[in-house]
């Protein structure tokens, strides 16, 4: 039988904030909404780039320098720094999920609530004290101040480190795929959050359990208490 984990590690962009206004962000600036998802993924792909020849990128300044390449494609070569610095600030104005505040209420019953972000800390801290969920949260961390960024086994050990408590006994909950396998490479359990219903890659390990929301995962998890 499955048993909760003492502590619940979460990822913070996507599978905690609602990132959908950033299509719209797009839009306004002369690029297609369908191009958010497309930088976002690129900015992630830069810095696991970097990762694995040993940097520490900033999130920040990636993300970033494809904004300006993704402007310039869009509207020419010139000045972009007003649409990047305004896309940028609706990086700290995302709403939770729907799902999210029940989901972690009743997930902090029975486990020690943690973040781990690529990205930085102050976004988690203000994404979850505007959805009035900080206080459930013992602890917001941040790749920076790890060795490397997920999904490297450092990452999670940073946080096992931070938590004082081994691997095993944390679990990542998260909607990337790529997440869950470095997790779960490093020897923590997972739990993959599909709220869109795709389908998991085979490349990657399996999740321990996968669950359509957070509300959903606390339930499966009292059941196994129970």
């Amino acid at each position: 039988m499955t048993t909760p984990p003492p502590v619940v590690l979460f990822d913070v962009n996507e599978t905690l904030s609602d990132m959908r206004p950033l299509a719209s962000a797009f839009e306004e600036s002369g690029m297609p909404a369908a191009g958010a998802p497309l930088w976002f993924a690129e900015v992630l792909r830069d810095g696991f780039a970097l990762t694995t020849t040993g940097e520490n990128p900033d999130f920040v300044a990636i993300a970033r320098d494809n904004l300006r390449r993704h402007l310039a494609a869009a509207s020419g070569a010139r000045d972009h720094a007003e649409d990047v610095d305004r896309i940028l600030e609706v990086f700290t104005h995302f709403d939770l999920h729907p799902d999210v505040t029940p989901g972690v209420t009743a997930l902090s019953r029975t486990a020690e609530l943690v973040t781990l972000s690529n990205g930085s800390a102050s976004i988690a801290e203000t994404l979850l004290a505007r959805g009035g969920v900080r206080e459930l949260f013992s602890q917001c961390l941040s790749v920076t101040d790890a060795p490397l960024w997920k999904p490297t086994r450092d990452a999670y050990a940073y946080a096992a480190q931070q938590t004082g408590r081994p691997l095993e006994e944390l679990m990542l909950v998260a909607v990337h795929p790529w997440d869950i396998h470095g997790a779960a490479a490093a020897g923590l359990r997972t739990a993959w959050i599909n709220r869109t219903g795709a389908a998991y890659p085979s490349c990657f390990r399996t999740p321990e359990i996968e669950a359509e929301h957070l509300v959903a995962l606390a339930e499966i998890l009292a059941g196994a208490r129970g």
